[in-house]
């Protein structure tokens, strides 16, 4: 299975006002109204053309960006770069089942872009490699799903999960698992018990203080406790899956991917054993985390001015995305004024 996909470097933590960067030094005094120059047009770059700009030019101080590329290339990760290791470093130390069971690709070194008002401002390393990407993930996954309720595949993110499940699916049969709801899965509070693809749901990040205790873990009430756990994700990617009855790489590139203008470079992996037969097609269901295998890269759901995803709001109420909350809901309304950047791979 080819490891190719598409390198999207996430800096809109850099990206700050000049008058944030300048800290202590002195910022030149604002025109007079009748000198300040009419507002610019959005710029949004073409699909093989970022256009550059000097940190000047729009409004920040250079000495300061550089010494925030600095920061961030001194502050890369020093765990190793092969992603086995690393893996079986990590997770592996204090999980059973940390076996990959799909690809996985060694990390190259740290690598960034800064933007403002869409420009480059500042590039390091290597933004156009190839690299996992791990749980930013979950954010295609969620996407995904918003566009299921937005077309109406999904009525209703209170409705329960099970009853839209055909006949022979059993991820939301036992008593436990039958009040879950779309929104539960969302958040990370489903609290879902059994074992897809071969892991168990009490694997990932297992509780208690002796391994014999660890299967045998407190149930709570979906809705009640959040826990971060790549399992439910991928029953969530499942159960997406059931509901477009279609692979959902193709729902994301045609849906996000072509509207943005992101290149063909990019991959949405599964793993070996998720394969599914859905009206008589095999499909791969997709995964939510780099915790057994590579997994794709993420962008925005903003473009253009228009959005392609409202997912953010459901049924009237805009959802909240605190931590606390586990809330995955990442679209946003309305054309984009700060965001992330988005590197396409040629």
């Amino acid at each position: 299975m080819s490891s190719v996909i598409t390198s999207f470097v996430i800096a809109s933590l850099l990206v700050l006002p000049a008058s944030t960067l300048a800290g202590q030094r002195s910022v030149p005094a604002a025109p007079s109204s009748s000198q300040t120059a009419p507002p610019a047009a959005l710029y949004f770059p073409d699909r093989f053309d970022w256009q550059h700009k000097k940190p000047e030019e729009v409004g920040m101080d250079a000495a300061r960006l550089d010494d925030a590329v600095k920061q961030a290339v001194a502050s890369e990760n020093p765990a190793t770069k092969e992603m086995t290791l690393f893996l079986a470093t990590t997770f592996g130390a204090s999980e059973p089942f940390d076996t990959p069971i799909g690809p996985v690709k060694d990390r190259g070194g740290a690598s960034g872009i800064i933007t403002r008002h869409g420009y480059i401002v500042a590039e390091w390393g290597d933004p156009k490699r190839v690299d996992m990407t791990f749980s930013v993930t979950k954010t295609f996954l969620t996407t995904v799903v918003g566009l299921a309720w937005q077309r109406g595949l999904i009525r209703d993110v209170n409705d329960l999960a099970r009853d839209y499940m055909p006949p022979g699916v059993d991820l939301f049969e036992t008593p436990h698992n039958q009040t879950i709801k779309w929104d539960h899965l969302l958040r990370q509070t489903s609290d879902w018990q059994g074992t897809i693809w071969g892991k168990p749901d009490w694997a990932d990040r297992p509780e208690g203080e002796k391994p014999s205790e660890w299967p045998n873990r407190k149930l709570w009430e979906p809705g009640a406790h959040y826990k971060y756990n790549d399992a439910r994700v991928n029953v969530l990617g499942l159960a997406a899956l059931h509901v477009w009855r279609r692979p959902l790489q193709d729902v994301l590139r045609e849906e996000v991917m072509e509207p943005i203008g992101a290149s063909s470079t990019w991959r949405w992996y599964g793993y070996d054993n998720s394969w599914v037969e859905i009206d008589g097609q095999k499909i791969q269901s997709v995964t939510g985390g780099g915790h057994w295998a590579e997994e794709c890269s993420s962008t925005r759901t903003i473009w253009r001015g228009s959005g392609i995803c409202s997912c953010a709001r459901v049924n009237g109420r805009t959802a909240p995305s605190s931590r606390k909350s586990g809330c995955k809901w990442r679209g946003r309304r309305g054309p984009r004024t700060r965001t992330t950047a988005l590197r396409t791979g040629s």
